[in-house]
């Protein structure tokens, strides 16, 4: 469920929801400011996620592989 809030630094790429130059922030115009703040919020998002998400384990570790290196082998079979 975490992983959904990867989905927030994507709407800085709809180029029509910061296509414009006002209002300006300390003489930078809207179009450039926005985009840095987004890339901080990406960064923010990111390890968020990372942080919620890193203690557990997603990978199933019970049950035992049933394939072994010599199986994969594209030259085993011959």
């Amino acid at each position: 469920m975490a992983n959904l809030l990867l989905l927030v630094p994507l709407i800085a790429l709809f180029t029509p929801l910061y296509n414009r130059t006002d209002p300006t922030l300390f003489g930078m115009p809207f179009f450039y400011w926005f985009q840095l703040f987004c890339l901080f919020i990406g960064v923010a998002v990111t390890s968020l996620v990372y942080t919620m998400t890193r203690g557990h384990d997603y990978v199933i570790t019970d049950r035992p592989d049933r394939l072994n290196v010599d199986s994969l082998d594209e030259g085993a079979g011959r």
